[in-house]
């Protein structure tokens, strides 16, 4: 691995280009927080991907990807005197020196839970009127409503067992089966929010991420279809022709495929 100074090196290296970027380069000159934004949120997704697949040298490629954004966004604000990359470091070495007194302190915690709970208590005390402002509203609702709950776990609203959130599971399950016996829509879907809800706090109990793992099935499944449009393609049979029965054939195949 690499040195310190050469790691600092490198770092100097990129603030640098991006020093050139932004004075030389057309495209680069225009850009905005603004116009930023979704490609931020598009390079996280693909490290996200990365990680996924355990790809580790896209992995290294695509945080490269967001730290160029992170600097961006430093150069942006120098560029205003509200802030530069300077200022964003101490920010955040701040933060994590005054969150980790079990570290910085004389605090003493026994293990990872009072670790998480100890951080929620000093951000309650920082200014913060709920432990829930620190979920940003613009999540997908799965990543929000696992945040949530994290969240005020932290603060000690949980369940106890995993039992009593599985029969919480079936007791959402009844009542979403009542509300499509009755066929009322917007109860329906309300009740089916609820079970989702439910089952991503199971997920919690299991120490399974519910987007992983989503994720993880969504692969599965465009894999298997995936196989199951080439086969009709050998065929010359498009899939809309073929029976249910027929296709499936190709799809219990595809699901004896070698794992990659």
């Amino acid at each position: 691995m690499n040195s310190r100074q050469t790691k600092l090196e490198a770092f100097g290296r990129l603030l640098d280009i991006m020093d050139d970027l932004r004075a030389k380069c057309p495209w680069d000159k225009k850009q905005t927080m603004q116009s930023l934004r979704h490609l931020t949120i598009e390079e996280t997704y693909e490290l996200g991907d990365a990680i996924l697949d355990n790809d580790l040298n896209e992995v290294k490629k695509e945080l490269g990807d967001v730290l160029l954004h992170l600097v961006f966004y430093s150069k942006i604000g120098s560029e205003t005197n509200d802030f530069d990359i300077a200022d964003v470091c101490n920010e955040i070495c701040e933060k994590l020196i005054h969150r980790h007194p079990h570290i910085y302190s004389d605090v003493v915690v026994k293990d990872e839970e009072e670790v998480k709970q100890n951080w929620e208590k000093l951000k309650l005390k920082e200014g913060k009127k709920s432990v829930l402002e620190g979920v940003p509203k613009s999540l997908p609702a799965l990543v929000k409503a696992s945040r949530i709950q994290d969240k005020v776990k932290g603060v000690g609203f949980d369940w106890e067992e995993s039992h009593q959130v599985w029969d919480k599971v079936q007791e959402e399950l009844a009542e979403l089966q009542v509300e499509v016996d009755a066929g009322d829509q917007d109860k329906i879907e309300a009740e089916f929010g609820d079970v989702l809800f439910s089952m991503i706090n199971y997920a919690r109990f299991l120490k399974v991420n519910p987007e992983d793992a989503l994720e993880r099935t969504n692969k599965k499944f465009i894999k298997r279809f995936q196989y199951l449009e080439s086969k009709a393609d050998e065929l010359g049979k498009p899939l809309m022709d073929m029976t249910l029965a027929e296709m499936d054939v190709f799809w219990e195949e595809a699901k004896r495929l070698p794992k990659k």
